[in-house]
C-alpha cells in the first residue's frame, strides 16, 4: 500500500528540513554519509535516489554512487527524453561530480560555495580504481513516463498523508470521533531543556517564537549537553547533523513561564534523548488548521481575507 498506511520509525533519522537539497547540497551530503555509516551490511540496502538529475542534481548523483559504492545501480530512462547518459562504472570513474573528482581532473571542482572549496574526498572516495558494480538499465515504453509536473503535485500530497499518518498516531486507537489537536494534551517542554534551529532561512532571535509557534519541528538529539546560563531559549548558530527521534506540533509558546507546548506520539522514554528542536521548512498540512471542528469565528494562523494585489 502507499507509505503513509504502514510507517515505522526508522533505525537512522535525519531531519534535513526542506523537499529539496538544491539550496544546501553540502549538508545533503553530510546527512547522506551520517545516515550511511551506521548501516551494518547485515542486511541488503537500496538506495532510492532522488528524481533530481539534471544539472548539478546528475553531478550530486556521482557523489552519491561514489561515496556509497553499491553493487548494483538501476538506471530507469523515459521515454522520450534521451539526454542523460548510462551510469557505466567508467563514467562514474572519470566524469567529476559536485565535490568528488574524476580522474582526469587534478584538483577539485571550485562551486564558489562557503566550505565548499575545502571539501575534500576522504580515503576511497574518488581514488585510482574505477567502481565495480552492475548497471541495470531499464528502458519503458509509456510515452510520458517520468513527466516531472505531475509528480511534484503528487508528492507534495503523499508528504501530506504522510504527515498526518503520523499524526494519527495521537488519536484514540479506538474507532470513534477524531479529536482536533486543540482537544490534546501537549507535552510542556521548558526553554532552557531543548536548544532550537531554524534549518532552512535566517531568524532574527526576537521574531524566533513567532516562527517556532504552531510549526512542525523535528525532535532531535545534539551530542553536545545544553547549557544555559539564563531560561532560554538556546538558540544555535548553525544546523546539526545529528540524531531525529520523531516529529512534533509546537501548539503554543508561554513566555511567562516559558514553556514550549508540543504535541507528539514520540514514546516518553524517547523524549528524554530529546535535546534540540529544528524547524524546517515543512508546513503543517493546511486541512489541520482549517478543518478543525469546534473554532468559531477567525482560525488562528490561517489567513481568510487575503490581497491577491500585494
Amino acid at each position: 500500500g502507499p507509505p503513509f498506511t504502514h510507517q515505522q520509525m526508522p533505525r537512522k533519522m535525519v531531519y534535513y528540513g526542506q523537499t529539496s537539497c538544491e539550496q544546501d547540497t553540502e549538508r545533503y551530503l553530510d546527512v547522506v554519509k551520517y545516515v550511511f555509516s551506521s548501516y551494518k551490511k547485515e542486511v541488503p540496502l537500496v538506495i532510492n535516489t532522488m528524481g533530481w538529475v539534471k544539472g548539478e542534481g546528475l553531478l550530486l548523483l556521482i557523489d552519491i554512487i561514489r561515496l556509497l559504492s553499491p553493487s548494483h545501480v538501476v538506471q530507469m530512462d523515459v521515454y522520450d527524453w534521451k539526454a542523460m547518459a548510462p551510469l557505466t562504472p567508467e563514467h562514474i570513474h572519470l566524469t567529476p561530480g559536485l565535490y568528488t573528482k574524476g580522474k582526469q581532473q587534478a584538483k577539485c571542482k571550485q562551486m564558489g560555495m562557503s566550505g565548499a572549496e575545502n571539501w575534500k574526498p576522504s580515503e576511497g572516495e574518488g581514488d585510482a580504481s574505477a567502481p565495480e558494480y552492475k548497471l541495470l538499465y531499464v528502458h519503458p515504453e509509456f510515452p510520458r513516463a517520468g513527466v516531472a509536473g505531475e509528480a511534484r503535485v503528487h508528492s507534495s500530497i503523499l508528504r501530506d498523508m504522510s504527515i498526518l499518518g503520523y499524526l494519527g498516531q495521537l488519536q484514540s486507537p479506538d474507532i470513534g470521533a477524531v479529536l482536533p489537536l486543540h482537544s490534546l494534551v501537549p507535552y510542556q517542554v521548558p526553554f532552557s531543556a531543548v536548544a532550537l534551529r531554524v534549518i532552512h532561512t535566517d531568524v532574527a532571535p526576537t521574531n524566533i517564537m513567532y516562527a517556532v509557534n504552531a510549526s512542525w519541528v523535528g525532535l532531535c538529539r545534539i551530542p553536545d549537553e545544553i547549557r544555559c546560563q539564563t531560561d532560554g531559549p538556546v538558540l544555535l548558530t548553525q544546523t546539526p547533523v545529528c540524531d531525529c527521534l520523531g516529529f512534533g506540533i509546537v501548539r503554543g509558546v508561554e513566555m511567562e513561564k516559558k514553556l514550549y507546548h508540543i504535541l507528539t506520539p514520540v514514546p516518553p522514554e524517547n523524549l528524554r534523548l530529546v535535546n534540540c528542536l529544528l524547524l524546517g521548512n515543512i508546513a503543517i498540512p493546511n486541512c489541520v488548521l482549517v478543518g478543525q471542528q469546534g473554532v468559531e469565528g477567525e482560525i488562528p494562523y490561517v489567513t481568510s481575507d487575503y490581497n491577491y494585489s500585494i
